[in-house]
C-alpha cells in the first residue's frame, strides 16, 4: 500500500466552513484569524518555503490545519504552536482523520508562541507560517533567536509588515523590523497573496517574506541586546540625526557622537541609512567609550517591550 497522503487530503473551502461549524469556531480579529481555504496556496507556500524531506517543521498558528496538512505531504515532521484552546484540541484530530499515515510525524504545542523555549522532538530545521499581523514581527524574532536550529523561514504577513521586514537600507519603511530580520538572516520579499484565498478575507493583502539564515553570524563584541538597544533608540526618533536620536542611549549627545566617529559612521547620518552591521560597530564602540554598563541596562529594558512593526 502507497505511504502517500490521499488526493482530497488538503482542506478546502466547504472543509474548512464545515470544521469551524462543528467546533463552533468565529475567526476572531483580535487574534487575526484568518483562515486559508485555498489547497493551491498552500502547496505554493510549501514549495515556495523549500521545504525538504527531512526537514523538521515548526508552524506557528496553524488554526484548522489548511497549511499544516500541505506541510505534512512534503515534510519529515511537523510540530505546530497554537495558543487557541480549542483550535489546538481539534487539530491532531483532524490530522488523524485527513492524513493518518502521517499523524505519527505530527505534534502539537498548546502554547503563546512568544513563550516557547523548547519543542519536542529533534530540533526544528524550517519555520514555515501565516502570523497575524499584531503579533508577527515579535513572534518571528523569538523564533529565530530561540531555535538557531531553524535555516530556512517563510511567514505569511500583512503586506505591508513584509515590505518591512524586507526593506534595505534607504527605504522609507526601513526600520526596526528590517534591521532586527537581517541580524538572524537575508530577508527578500517571496510573492504575494490574494484576500480571496482566505475566510474571512482580510481587508489587506499579504506577502511572503523569505529569511535564510547566516551561514555565519555577526562577528561582533557586542551582545545581541546591546545591538538591538541601539536599533531601538535610532529609530524611536527616526528623523533625528544619529547623534540626538541616541543621546538618551548613550548618556549625552557628545557621546553618541563619540561613539559614532568612533564607529565610522556620521553623526548627522539617521537610522534609516544604516544596515545591521554599522549598528554593530555603533554598539561595540559604545562599550569601548566607557557606556557598556548603560547600554546593558537600556538594552535590558528594550528586550522587555515587544517589538513593533516600526
Amino acid at each position: 500500500m502507497s505511504s502517500s497522503p490521499v488526493p482530497d487530503a488538503l482542506l478546502g473551502p466547504a472543509d474548512v466552513r464545515e470544521l469551524a461549524a462543528v467546533l463552533g469556531v468565529r475567526p476572531t480579529k483580535q487574534r487575526g484569524q484568518n483562515f486559508v481555504i485555498d489547497a493551491n496556496t498552500v502547496r505554493r507556500i510549501v514549495r515556495t518555503a523549500d521545504v525538504r524531506p527531512d526537514d523538521v517543521v515548526v508552524e506557528v498558528g496553524p488554526g484548522l490545519g489548511s497549511l499544516t496538512l500541505a506541510l505534512l505531504e512534503a515534510a519529515d515532521r511537523v510540530v505546530a504552536v497554537e495558543i487557541d484552546d480549542v483550535l489546538a484540541a481539534a487539530l491532531p484530530a483532524t490530522v488523524a482523520a485527513r492524513m493518518p499515515q502521517r499523524a505519527e510525524r505530527f505534534a502539537l504545542v498548546h502554547s503563546d508562541a512568544m513563550q516557547v523555549t523548547e519543542l519536542p522532538g529533534p530540533a526544528p530545521t524550517a519555520l514555515v507560517a501565516n502570523l497575524p499581523y499584531n503579533v508577527a514581527v515579535p513572534v518571528l524574532l523569538h523564533m529565530l533567536d530561540t531555535f538557531p536550529t531553524i535555516e530556512r523561514t517563510l511567514v505569511m504577513v500583512q503586506s505591508e509588515v513584509a515590505d518591512r521586514l524586507a526593506a534595505a537600507p534607504g527605504s522609507k519603511v526601513y526600520g526596526v523590523p528590517s534591521v532586527k530580520a537581517n541580524w538572524y538572516a537575508e530577508v527578500k520579499r517571496a510573492g504575494a497573496i490574494g484576500r480571496n484565498v482566505f475566510w474571512p478575507a482580510p481587508n489587506v493583502d499579504s506577502g511572503l517574506v523569505s529569511l535564510v539564515r547566516r551561514t555565519e553570524p555577526i562577528k561582533t563584541t557586542a551582545t545581541r541586546r546591546e545591538v538591538f538597544a541601539v536599533v531601538d533608540a535610532a529609530f524611536a526618533q527616526r528623523r533625528k540625526t544619529l547623534r540626538a536620536a541616541l543621546a538618551g542611549w548613550a548618556g549625552s549627545a557628545a557621546a553618541a557622537e563619540e561613539a559614532l566617529v568612533a564607529a565610522g559612521v556620521s553623526p548627522q547620518a539617521r537610522g534609516e541609512a544604516l544596515g545591521v552591521e554599522e549598528f554593530v560597530r555603533i554598539a561595540e564602540h559604545a562599550r569601548h567609550t566607557g557606556n557598556h554598563a548603560e547600554t546593558a541596562e537600556i538594552a535590558e529594558n528594550a528586550e522587555n517591550k515587544e517589538p513593533g512593526p516600526q
